[in-house]
């Protein structure tokens, strides 16, 4: 066959990629972070999202949003499912937000949906809730599809919040009284 193997009619396999899958499985029983950090080009990455919007009921199980790198035509599922549930307003979910709940639900290694409280917001309804709140912000990343409160069932409050500091990917809130955390993808922040 001369160095590739026929592994279907449609794709072949170089022998230096059989070997090199060979070194990273070795590497891997010695060193697992340094193999998968080798291997990520090789396999396809495929970012997967279970969202449950406590507010209309709607949900989505494990639907794909990111593939290589790539965004899937599904990023408007999770657009419509994280609307302002108050005024139906759809905006752009930003895709640092979405990538910081999939790298939750990794690290937890919990199966259950993110249950949204809230995610996008228009300004409207920012300013509604600024009347009868101190702690939403003027300028709330929410209206800008740039934050999300949530709770994941099976995983402790406290819990989720330690997980989203120690990834330091933006700001994190703890609302204990009210049963969600804050997230949002501005500077590294906890309150």
């Amino acid at each position: 066959m001369g160095g590739k193997c026929l592994i279907s009619s449609d794709k072949k396999v170089k022998r230096r990629d059989l070997l090199k899958a060979g070194g990273i499985a070795a590497v891997s029983m010695l060193l697992p972070e340094q193999a998968l950090a080798l291997g990520r080009g090789m396999f396809p990455v495929e970012k997967r999202l279970s969202l449950y919007n406590v507010h209309t009921g709607e949900s989505l199980d494990r639907v794909s949003y990111s593939r290589n790198g790539r965004l899937l035509d599904s990023i408007s599922d999770i657009n419509r499912i994280m609307r302002d549930h108050r005024s139906g307003e759809v905006e752009n979910i930003d895709t640092e937000l979405l990538d910081t709940l999939y790298l939750l639900s990794q690290k937890l290694k919990c199966d259950s949906p993110f249950h949204i409280i809230s995610a996008y917001r228009s300004p409207e309804t920012n300013s509604m809730l600024r009347k009868s709140s101190s702690g939403v912000a003027r300028k709330s990343m929410h209206m800008y599809g740039k934050a999300v409160d949530v709770r994941l069932p099976g995983c402790d409050l406290e819990e989720l919040k330690d997980a989203a500091l120690q990834l330091k990917r933006g700001g994190v809130g703890y609302y204990p009284e009210s049963d969600f955390v804050h997230l949002d993808v501005g500077p590294y922040r906890y309150w």
